[in-house]
């Protein structure tokens, strides 16, 4: 009995230590998020008066990056070509382009279809990625889609970013997985990089804004990161 109550007595605080870390551990992660898309990158920047309209949009999870298709600074049909997507007939004069975990993306095309693993494998595994891209026309500002002008440099500098972001063949072009979108619009590329934790959706669209210049957080892994500050850019 006195061997029982000591061992008792020794693994109990080290079990409430585990708790305490599984409970801290989120909490520091929610916390560094704050801080992160408090503290700005490229402070200093100022919204152009004339130049590229680009959008930041938003479904309140992910962001994606809405650019002009073409445009003297980038033609984006070299590397999303309208023969990519099921119906080349609903290619439009922007395309928006996101990043993610790629068993995400592709078994999760809606909501309901949304598992714990898929999302814990998401979120703390450290898996392959896409690149999500849609075809838009006529892209309107609204309360989850933000724009933003850029001045023709720091378009081109947002352009070069994003398309490094594609997987390149030896011949130059873009490998698609055509078939793969969520409609007739929309199609699945492979991407450089991994996914996860610290690399989220909304981090590869902060990281491509601050790559621009664009004022935004120094760390954006949530989409609120990001849509806070866009209306406040003059």
């Amino acid at each position: 009995m006195t061997r029982l109550r000591s061992w008792r007595h020794k693994t109990l605080p080290l079990a409430g230590r585990s708790v305490a870390v599984l409970v801290a551990l989120p909490l520091l992660y929610v916390l560094a998020a704050v801080v992160g898309g408090l503290l700005p990158a490229n402070a200093g920047w100022q919204q152009a008066r004339q130049g590229i309209t680009i959008f930041v949009e938003t479904n309140g999870v992910h962001t994606w990056i809405v650019m002009p298709a073409v445009r003297p600074e980038m033609d984006w049909r070299a590397l999303a070509p309208a023969s990519d997507i099921d119906d080349p007939r609903r290619a439009g004069d922007h395309v928006a382009i996101g990043f993610g975990n790629r068993d995400f993306y592709l078994n999760t095309p809606a909501w309901k279809d949304l598992t714990l693993r898929r999302a814990l494998g998401a979120a703390f595994g450290n898996g392959p990625s896409l690149l999500h891209v849609y075809h838009e026309r006529g892209p309107a500002a609204t309360p989850d889609r933000r724009p933003i002008i850029l001045s023709p440099a720091q378009y081109r500098r947002l352009a070069a970013a994003v398309a490094s972001s594609f997987v390149i063949r030896a011949d130059g072009r873009t490998i698609a997985l055509k078939g793969s979108g969520y409609g007739a619009a929309d199609v699945f590329y492979e991407a450089k990089g991994s996914y996860n934790l610290f690399a989220t959706c909304n981090e590869w669209s902060g990281a491509m804004l601050r790559h621009a210049g664009v004022r935004t957080g120094l760390w954006t892994p949530f989409a609120q990161s990001i849509m806070w500050r866009l209306g406040r850019a003059t």
